[in-house]
Formats: C-alpha cells, structure tokens, sequence
C-alpha cells in the first residue's frame, strides 16, 4: 500500500475564526451583491454555546473580539516569519492517508469539557500549563501527550489575515504556553474552522509570500455558507492564491510550534450532508499545507460516512458523532445516553478506521466521578469503548482533580494497549441489548469485550464461532488482571451489571483455525478494489406460504396468491441504526406492529441491504417530522419531506419513499434525518429476487400429500426452513433433491388449519460483504503466523482464472468460474508449512471479475 502522508496540516479556525470568519460585513459594502446564508444564529462571542432543548450543540468557538492584540509571539508589525516550506507533493487520488504520524490513536487532553462545564472558555495560560504539568506528573508515563485548546484561543488577524493569539488569554504570549508544553515533553493543538468572512475579503489584505495576491478574491461565488454556524463562505479554489493563503497560515502555526489542529464543522457533516456546505476541497488544501510540518489534523464534529474515503485520504482522525458533552451547567460532563448512543453509530464506522485514520468519539470523561455524570460501571464501558474501538484517547476532565477510580482506568496498561494495538473492534449483533464486540490481533489473539447495554443485570455469552475462532482458547480478564482458563467453545460472563462490561483477551489455543474477512484491516489490496458494490450477495430469505385445509372429499385445495415482497418491522435485526436512535412500543397510533425506531439528531440514519428489485420505506408523517434524504447504492436519490400541516394530524403507515424494477441483486437502501424534530421508521416492504418456483403451495389434512417446490438458485445456498424460527429437520420434515424441495405430507400434517409461512434461509458470502476487482493484476494478500491457510471466495459465471501466490512464490492457478453464483468456496489450501510469518496473494488474471472473501489460517502456537 502506498503511503502519502508525513503530515503536516490544519485548517481554518477560531483563530482563523475570528481574523476571516466572525468578522461581520461592513456598512454599506458592495464588494458582494449575493444575499448572506440564512444560517443558523452565531453563539453569543463571547459565551459557551448552550443547545436548544433537546438538540445536541455542536462546539461553536467562542471567539473573542475580532480586534487585533498585539503579542508577544506575533503582532501585524512583527508577524514571525512563516518557515520556509517544501513544495508538498500533489495528492494522488490513488493515496490512502497512510502516515508515520497516525501509526496509533492519539492520547492527550482536550480543553472542551471544562470549557462547556464550567460555562467559559477555560483555556487561560494558567489553566493551559497547569493541565500540562498534572499530565506529565500523572499520566505521561502511560501514553497521554497532547494539550489541545480548543474554541476561543485567538485574538485577531494580523496584517496578513493570519490568526494571532488573544493577549487577554496568554498575557505572556501562547509561546509562552507552547514551550511550556513542549518543555513537558508533550504536544500542542489549536482549534480552526472553515471558511473566510466577507470583510476580511474585503480588506484586500496581501498574503504572506504570495507577491500579487491579496486576501479580495478569495471567496467562492456566488457566496456560499461556509461552516455550520454562519460565521464565514466558502473558498475559491479556482484561485491559485487561495491555497497560498492557506500555505501562509499553515507554515505560521507550523513556525509557532503547534502539533495539532482540530477542524470543526466540517461538512458533508455537521447537521448538513446535502452539499448544501462542502468543505472537501479546503479540508484537502488544508491537508496539504500542512503535512509538511507534522501536525495532526483532525475533522469534527459529525462527519458523513459517505465520504468515509476521503476523510481518510486527507485527515489523521474524523468525530463520528455529536459532542459527548450534555450541556447540563457543571452538573455533569456528560450522560450515558451520549456515550450509548456511539455503539450504533461504531457498528457503521469500525472498518474505516486505521493507520490511515481514527474514529473519534469526542473526549473520555470518565476521570472524577463527581463531575463525569456517569456510574462507576459507566466509566469502565465508557473506556472500554474508546480502547476496543482504537479510537484516540483523550480525556475532558480536569487533570488536576482526578479521583483514585478513574486514574486507575485510564492508566491501566492492558487496556491502553488494546488501544494502541490500533485494531478497531466490531459487533457481532447490535440486535441486542447484551453485545459482544471482537477484534482479531496481529498476533493472532483476539480482544472480546462483553457490554451490558440492557436495564437489568445479564449474563452474556461470546460463541468462539461468532468471532472466526474454530478451537479452544485461553481467557483473560483484563480489567481484572485475572487469567480465567481455557474455554472450549465460548465463554460466559456471568451478571455483567447494568451498563456494565467485560473486557477479555483470547488466546486461541495450538491448532485452532481463524477467520479473517475481507474488510479486516489485516488484508491488503493492490490495485482498485471496492467493498461490495453490488458484486456481494447476503444472506437472505424468502417466505412460502402453505395454505392447510382439512376437508374431507375436498381435494387439494387451492394456493393463496402470495408476491414477492416481505415487510421487516421496524425492530427487525436486519436493519442497521446508526446515530442516536429510541424505539416506541404500544403507541395506539396505528403503526404496524404498533411500534416504530424514532431519532431527533440530524445525521441519523438507517441502512438496509437486500437482494431484490425494489423496496418501500414506510413511516408516519406529522407536523414534528421534516425532510429525509434517501441513498440507494451510495447515491443521493431523492430528498422526502415527511411532514405534515397541523391542521392534518397524524398519518400512520405511509410510503414516503418507494423504488422498483432495480436490477435484479443486491440493493442498500440508506436514509438520513436532515430536519425536523423527529424521524421516524416503521417497516421496510421489499421485492424480493425470487428464489423458489412459487411462492405457496397447499395440503389437505383429509388428503395428504407432499408439497414440492423448486430452487431458483443453486441448492448449495439452501440454510435453512424454518417456521416461527424453529428449524425443520432435513430428512425428515423436508428433503432435498438436486433443485426441488419437498415438504413431507407427515410434517405438514403437524400444522394446524391456517396459512403456515415457511421462511426458506439462503447463505450469502461471509457476513454479507466481497471485495471485488475488474482489473487483471489487482492483488489481496493476507499476512499471518501459522502453519496452513485457505482462500475462499465466491465462484461465478462472470469470473475467471486467479493466481495465488505464497510467500511471493506462485503455487496455483485457480479457476473462480462457474455457471452459477457459488458463495463460501473454498477455492485454495495448503497445510505443512513452517510455523513463522506467510503471506497468501491472489492476482487476477482473467475473467470479468475477482470477488475475494475469507482467508482462514491455522496457528500452532499464538502469543
């Protein structure tokens, strides 16, 4: 894989907040005739935000007032001199964000939370150092070595445009703040936003180093909002002077020392994914200017998933959701809720996390519990999630007033190295309250941890087949520093308490044999390569509905007519939820199955995978839902407005959204609260691919004889039977017989007069998802210790010959053919082999199409 970044980076700020962006326009300007954004109203300047009711607030700067103060470390007469730069390369769209600086989730601090908890900007230089020097004393020696201030820092603009620091915030100068950290042997961050305000643009002001460009043209036209909050518009990349504007201000921060940039309000993201704000191409210019000087660049604070490749491209680490923060005064950092709400939410994001790049889940606030808001049980899950999900690790108390519990959790060394280890974790079900999330290791153990998500106390149970472990394996406790002996065949944790967890180590034992899917980030590709992309196929299922009659002398009696389509209630496992999500139960307002999901965050959304031709979305319209944006296949197909007048009242069980004649295969269907104080779901109704004969048959009890009913695809996929989830026996309640079915006349003898719905269960490939290629020389390859692997993949009508390759010697020539679409072949295998380090490659050499699945390897001896 290639790598493209030694950062250096950052973006537009607070700083550059309150020099380009608070700046209101001048009386009487004419400079732009285009109408302001009607943006959401500016924070009070000088004030912590607070939300509206029951809206998440966002971190909006608190800026002080736009007036230039001279400083000790940079006035507009004596601007430091901006370092002379290396020409940084152009990005290649081929780069993947891979960088020497983001090897490992970052650990530090962030000034936010105080800053929210105690109602002001809390970031003075005394505040500042003295975070510094409790980390040094306290926590250094355990990992955490950034000091980020956030919103407010800055004081002005200098002559340039370029930021300078508040001199009522750093009376000494934030030099002065930056060396003492640096001194502690940690590293600074600052805060920045994008976008440049009207009248900084028309000042005309000269850029730094750039003879004949100025400030005056800078922005996109006609105007358009630039960030969240209104504070500044969109820039011109047209304009060659643009990035040099911003080369200006990255080489100054780089000049003063700074380390680190948060950039907030990044869209698509932030409340706002229609493209209505698009702060790509600055987050990519800012990318740029700054990898040359090291800095971390970080984006907040809700990023789109869409875009999950370009953030990766371009940033060290991306917020996945809102702020962590409850706004609730200094009652409480934080609550529960806005820490549960990220399970969902990681159930989306985990596999785009890595060394290109972390998901960030906003500041742990599990260091006091008298201002955490969160039970000591609470705290723990909390700093489980942010270890398991290798996300950075950076703390929002005050570190000069940690209680003994929480130092204990944030500086337990098994636990942070899960962190560092850099192996994000997955669910194997968020269908429940009782979740078990896994990641396999480089070394071949796995990292389990067991949440309690539930209202009562519960056991929970990890099946070592759920996580690819086929074998016994040893289990440690690691919060409990306690071995816990060999299991061999799951394990059981016994009472885990209310929002409780058990964080686990699993050492598979000698000869056991490990599942690596295609989206772990232990498989490498080379070449272009997409995930899924319609060339999957999940696991699906298809009703057949069986009419039995007893009627003496009646004869066979006649098949219901019955289509194509099956209706997934809204609490169906299937369906994915990410963002903050509730369910209603026994509304009495008409829904079908008298309940639905509900989300009041914008941002929020559902996805449904499915292998058919269409597919209905299916709420309630009312006066408190708004508009809705619906993707299919990753595209933007319509935006849906759900609302209603007062004066209508209430529609239950309407179909807002509705496609049909798709191309027969996989579909996913994706939907995003854009406005509105609710969104609601209530059931999906879609079409499927037909994959039997017919979709009914019939028995008379008086005339029994069998039913039969053929298969549409190859009988191989054939799971399962069941009816009301319990599975048929093969042999006895049904038999199969090349393509056909038959349902014995003794089984359905057992059923009581009335329809019986019979599911009929297909296979798919391994938990639903293929990377594929069209390009002959596109490779995967997979790196482990051990003694054999296999390959396994799909066969199909469209593939062909494949090579693989061991330890970069080929060994085979695969043919991946077939007449029909074969999931879970295995295609390739070999055993004896020494045990140390291989590596399997597979190289497309012919065919239309190379899907690739699972590599499964033995190990003698792990850890």
């Amino acid at each position: 894989m290639k790598t493209h970044r030694q950062r250096r980076r950052a973006t537009v700020t607070a700083a550059l907040a309150a020099t380009a962006l608070v700046l209101s326009l001048a009386p009487g300007a004419t400079w732009a005739t285009v109408a302001t954004p009607d943006a959401t109203p500016a924070p009070d300047a000088t004030s912590t935000p607070t939300p509206a009711p029951e809206t998440p607030a966002p971190e909006t700067p608190a800026q002080e007032t736009p007036t230039p103060e001279p400083t000790a470390s940079a006035t507009p007469d004596q601007a430091p001199p901006a370092k002379e730069a290396k020409e940084a390369a152009p990005r290649d769209a081929d780069d993947d964000g891979i960088s020497e600086l983001s090897a490992a989730p970052y650990m530090g601090w962030s000034s936010y939370s105080m800053q929210v908890y105690e109602g002001g900007q809390w970031i003075t230089a005394d505040q500042i150092m003295a975070q510094s020097d409790a980390m040094h004393a306290k926590l250094q020696k355990f990992g955490y070595d950034y000091i980020n201030i956030d919103a407010g820092w800055n004081g002005g603009q200098d002559e340039y445009g370029r930021p300078i620091p508040s001199t009522t915030l750093f009376p000494d100068g934030l030099d002065a703040v930056i060396d003492h950290v640096h001194d502690n042997g940690q590293k600074v961050g600052l805060y920045l936003i994008p976008g440049m305000s009207l009248e900084t643009a028309q000042k005309a002001l000269p850029i730094h180093g750039a003879p004949g460009c100025t400030t005056e043209n800078l922005l996109k036209q006609p105007l358009q909002q630039g960030d969240y909050w209104g504070y500044g518009y969109r820039l011109d990349f047209d304009n060659p002077c643009t990035t040099k504007y911003i080369d200006s201000i990255a080489d100054l921060l780089g000049e003063w020392g700074v380390d680190f940039i948060k950039f907030d309000s990044v869209t698509p993201g932030s409340g706002v994914s229609d493209l209505s704000m698009d702060a790509r191409e600055e987050v990519a210019a800012w990318s740029r200017a700054l990898e040359r000087n090291d800095i971390w660049f970080e984006l907040s604070w809700a990023v789109d998933i869409e875009y999950a490749d370009y953030w990766k491209q371009y940033a060290d680490g991306w917020r996945i959701d809102w702020d962590v923060e409850c706004y609730c005064g200094d009652e409480a950092l934080t609550t529960w809720e806005n820490v549960a709400r990220l399970f969902p939410r990681l159930s989306d994001w985990w596999r785009h996390a890595g060394p290109a790049g972390w998901n960030d889940l906003d500041s742990l606030n599990v260091g006091n519990g008298k201002m955490d808001g969160l039970t000591r049980d609470e705290r723990r899950t909390a700093t489980t999630l942010w270890a398991t999900s290798a996300a950075p690790m950076y703390l929002g108390n005050d570190l000069t007033n940690l209680d003994e519990y929480g130092l204990d959790l944030i500086t337990n060394r098994e636990v942070i190295a899960v962190n560092q280890a850099g192996v994000p974790a997955r669910p194997v079900s968020t269908a429940t309250k009782q979740q078990v999330w896994y990641a396999l290791n480089p070394d071949g153990t796995y990292t389990v941890a067991l949440y309690n998500l539930g209202r009562a106390d519960a056991d929970i149970t990890v099946d070592w087949s759920d996580i690819g472990l086929d074998g016994s394996a040893k289990v440690r406790d690691l919060w409990a520093a306690k071995n816990l002996g060999t299991e061999a065949e799951g394990f059981t944790a016994e009472s885990v308490p209310i929002h409780g967890v058990r964080l686990l180590k699993v050492t598979p034992a000698k000869q056991a044999s490990l599942t690596v899917n295609d989206d772990s980030l232990r498989v490498g590709y080379d070449g272009d390569w997409t995930r899924n992309g319609g060339y999957e196929v999940p696991a699906t299922s298809q009703p057949f509905t069986v009419a039995v009659t007893d009627t003496p002398g009646g004869g066979t009696p006649t098949p219901p007519a019955t289509g194509l389509t099956v209706t997934l209630n809204d609490d169906d496992s299937r369906i994915g939820y990410s963002g903050s999500w509730g369910d209603s139960n026994n509304r009495g307002l008409g829904d079908h199955g008298d309940d639905v999901h509900y989300a009041e965050t914008n941002g929020a959304a559902f996805e449904y995978s499915f292998q058919g031709t269409g597919i209905q979305y299916v709420t309630e319209k009312h006066e408190s839902q708004g508009e809705v944006e619906v993707y299919l296949d990753g595209q933007l197909v319509d935006t849906v407005d759900t609302s209603l007048p007062a004066a209508d009242g209430r529609l239950s069980q309407q179909v807002v959204y509705s496609v049909a004649d798709l191309p027969s295969g996989s579909h996913t269907l994706r939907v995003v609260k854009k406005s509105g104080s609710f969104m609601l779901l209530d059931k999906l109704v879609v079409t499927l691919d037909s994959q039997l004969s017919t979709t009914s048959g019939a028995f008379n009890k008086a005339a029994p004889a069998d039913v039969s009913v053929d298969l549409l695809r190859d009988p191989s996929g054939l799971a399962s039977i069941s009816l009301a989830g319990e599975a048929l026996e093969r042999d006895a309640d049904y038999t199969l017989s090349g393509s056909t079915v038959t349902l014995t006349s003794s089984y359905l003898a057992t059923l009581p007069v009335g329809d019986a719905i019979l599911d009929f269960g297909f296979v798919g490939d391994h938990l639903d998802d293929v990377h594929a290629t069209t390009v002959d020389g596109a490779s995967a390859s997979f790196t482990f210790r051990g003694t054999g692997v296999a390959w396994i993949a799909p066969k199909g009508p469209d593939q062909g010959t494949v090579d693989v390759y061991i330890d970069g010697k080929k060994v085979e020539s695969v043919d991946t053919h077939s007449g029909s679409r074969l999931s879970n072949q295995e295609l390739f295998t070999v055993s004896g082999l020494n045990d140390k380090e291989h590596t399997i490659e597979v190289v497309k050499t012919s065919g239309e199409v190379l899907r690739t699945d699972v590599f499964r390897y033995t190990v003698k001896k792990v850890g």
